[in-house]
């Protein structure tokens, strides 16, 4: 990036640390921030709409769906996510590829099952081997977005499902007497009554999910783990810049990134919570009444 970087074994102290912060590699690195950004950007409001279809199929009088909801919601109980976050994602791929098999290679004759290993014909490849290295790191990086949607909607999905159970029931019956029927009491009572109960809930979700990204090492993704480690290791006089075991600095920058971003999503999360219990017949809501009326 600077003229004096041409020659890394010719500088030293500040200019040496200059050139080595400007490499393509440590480029990368600073875009891999934006990728953890994008999927959290993504898969909250994806994950809040499996969430709140799992939370409404529970709570159907129709009881295939209902067990379809609740089953939905117990997946994610009793078993370490790291397992459903490598199970969706080899699901998915061998799904992709089944399907695609299927489409353009009606004749093939051998089984796609040969043992332990999952076969088939070179143009269900997805993507495929010819493709870009972008094209790659984009079919890696969707199917994380969907695998982390399934899981962490399933732990929201409880979290609705609580919150609709907690509205008031005399709430409800208000409104039916009023002669509203049962669609307009769930949009216009229910929904909207039911984001205060979930609020902590969700936002203690979305601290958990923001501890998950760096996941996206295990699925394939060149996030900021995997580049911290690759940056952070001992190099080798066959690297322009050679250096000792930095991991320590790297893994402690993302500390302090993840700690920040935290942070910030505490003030944020509070400011929401305290605006959406104005007025409602709640706790947080009643202390907010009585402090208006100092």
């Amino acid at each position: 990036m600077f003229e004096f970087c041409a020659d890394p074994k010719a500088i030293e102290g500040l200019q040496w640390m200059m050139c080595y912060l400007t490499t393509g590699k440590h480029i990368d690195f600073y875009l891999s921030f934006g990728t953890v950004l994008l999927l959290l950007a993504i898969t909250a409001p994806v994950a809040l709409a499996f969430g709140f279809g799992g939370a409404m199929a529970a709570r159907s009088h129709f009881a295939p769906l209902g067990l379809l909801g609740k089953g939905y919601i117990a997946m994610v109980r009793g078993v370490p996510d790291i397992i459903y976050f490598l199970f969706f994602v080899i699901a998915l791929d061998q799904g992709i590829e089944w399907l695609t098999h299927q489409v353009r290679c009606p004749d093939w004759s051998e089984p796609i099952r040969q043992g332990l290993e999952f076969r088939v014909c070179p143009e269900a490849k997805v993507p495929h081997s010819s493709s870009p290295a972008i094209i790659h790191s984009a079919y890696n990086f969707g199917l994380a977005i969907i695998t982390f949607a399934i899981v962490f909607g399933a732990f929201a999905a409880n979290v609705l499902y609580g919150a609709m159970q907690a509205v008031p029931r005399a709430q409800l019956e208000t409104a039916e007497s009023y002669g509203m029927t049962p669609r307009q009491v769930f949009r216009r009572i229910l929904v909207p009554q039911m984001w205060v109960y979930a609020l902590p809930g969700l936002s203690n979700l979305w601290m958990i999910l923001i501890k998950a990204t760096p996941l996206l090492f295990l699925l394939g993704v060149k996030d900021i783990v995997y580049w911290a480690r690759e940056l952070g290791g001992t190099k080798t006089q066959a690297f322009a810049y050679p250096h000792p075991d930095w991991r320590l600095w790297y893994f402690l920058f993302l500390l302090v990134f993840y700690l920040a971003f935290t942070r910030v999503s505490e003030i944020v999360l509070s400011r929401i919570t305290t605006r959406l219990s104005h007025g409602q017949a709640t706790a947080a809501g009643e202390m907010l009444r009585k402090a208006g009326a100092r």
